[in-house]
């Protein structure tokens, strides 16, 4: 299809894969992926999935898409597109290419019978005018290990931590990562091959200087029930060792290997503080340490979320508490979404409809997207005059309905 006079939009040959991703790597700065990292990132890419847009031999945009699952509360892994590699050539702004990217993806999606699709941003502000909603946050920290304290649960330690090889361990991380994706919403069902996106320096095929990754495994009678994947940055002053660990990954399947995790990360020799770039907003540790102001919390938006197939999103989830209600949905992205839905639900299912009946809740597909995961309320995006009931107590019965026990997190970058 034609962006605009000049320009051709395509899906990506096989052929084209270098120059497509140089043109990604210019617009993100220019700086080069090492070659085992570029070498998985192509591994990884769908062709099918993949939009470049050219202006004679040169490519100006790029955009794609990873076939995952979703967890979304209730626990089902919803077929979703993983929306990735977006760019526009400084070149050729203002030109309409996003939008016709945008356009042709969300219509794929439709097409394939995804319900979802996903985002994460470069930049906040762009993705709202084509339906993607905040929906979940990431947690930082910097925690001085010197002043603060934990307090560990019962039984933390019956568990083994042992170190072992990132490369030799990556299928037992992956089996307890599996196990962990349907409980916190957010989460993403991977294919084959993205477990080795989190080692791929480890190997050596990636190398790109800097600090060795390591990794730790939690063990009980043998069997592993959790693993924390690191970085040790060493670092000496006048008075002595001030090293950080940056902590990649970390997964536990119960509280007591969590905390055994956590206690090693914090008394790692030499060191005086523990980085952690992304964790879910409740995670757990931040109820075992002694002075949480310590940790210098950061909160920053995370996963952006499109409701593709409204009956079929809603469907898919269950709910907090029974609703019952229509809401009206304002869509003019995706057209098949636009219009008035009767949903009733509880925590053991939903049905959703399309209805004539008089709308009680009205609001963007922008607003949905973030309510979907139950991360941000209703009640809050209302109170920013986002959302806007029509029927008294409508509001209030669909926001607690559509929250969910734990935050919505993902938990690495695609």
């Amino acid at each position: 299809m034609t962006a605009d006079s000049g320009t051709e939009l395509r899906t990506l040959r096989s052929t084209e894969w270098d120059t497509w991703f140089d043109t990604l790597e210019r617009a993100f700065g220019g700086a080069p992926k090492a070659p085992g990292i570029r070498a998985l990132w192509r591994t990884l890419t769908e062709p099918e999935r993949a939009l470049g847009a050219w202006a004679g031999d040169d490519c100006v945009g790029t955009a794609g898409a990873f076939s995952f699952g979703l967890s979304v509360p209730g626990g089902a892994l919803v077929a979703a597109a993983g929306v990735t590699m977006v760019s526009v050539a400084a070149t050729h702004r203002r030109r309409g290419l996003l939008t016709a990217m945008m356009r042709s993806q969300l219509d794929e999606v439709h097409r394939r019978g995804e319900p979802l699709a996903a985002l994460i941003a470069s930049e906040p502000d762009i993705y709202g005018r084509f339906g993607y909603g905040m929906a979940a946050y990431q947690l930082s920290a910097m925690i001085d290990t010197h002043r603060v304290g934990l307090s560990v649960p019962d039984g933390t330690d019956t568990v083994r931590i042992r170190y072992a090889d990132p490369v030799a361990s990556l299928d037992a991380c992956e089996a307890v990562y599996a196990r962990q994706v349907p409980q916190r919403p957010g989460m993403l069902v991977r294919r084959p091959g993205w477990e080795r996106l989190a080692v791929v320096e480890a190997d050596g095929s990636g190398r790109a200087g800097g600090v060795p990754l390591q990794c730790v495994l939690a063990e009980r009678d043998g069997v592993t029930v959790g693993y924390a994947r690191f970085r040790n940055r060493p670092e000496w002053d006048a008075a002595g060792p001030r090293g950080t660990v940056v902590l990649c990954d970390l997964e536990a399947l119960d509280p007591a290997a969590h905390a055994a995790l956590w206690r090693f990360l914090f008394d790692v020799d030499l060191t005086s503080w523990l980085s952690l770039p992304n964790r879910p907003a409740d995670d757990a540790w931040q109820h075992l340490v002694s002075d949480i102001r310590r940790c210098q919390l950061r909160l920053r938006d995370a996963l952006f979320v499109r409701v593709v197939d409204v009956p079929a999103s809603l469907r898919a989830r269950t709910y907090r508490t029974p609703v019952a209600t229509v809401l009206q949905i304002e869509d003019s992205m995706c057209p098949w979404n636009d219009g008035r839905w009767r949903l009733t639900g509880d925590a053991d299912g939903a049905e959703c409809a399309r209805t004539g009946a008089a709308p009680e809740v009205v609001l963007s597909a922008r607003d949905l997207g973030c309510a979907y995961l139950g991360g941000i309320s209703l009640t809050a995006l209302a109170s920013a005059g986002r959302v806007h009931e029509l029927k008294p107590g409508a509001l209030t019965q669909a926001s607690a309905a559509f929250a969910s026990d734990l935050a919505p997190w993902t938990a690495h970058a695609f």
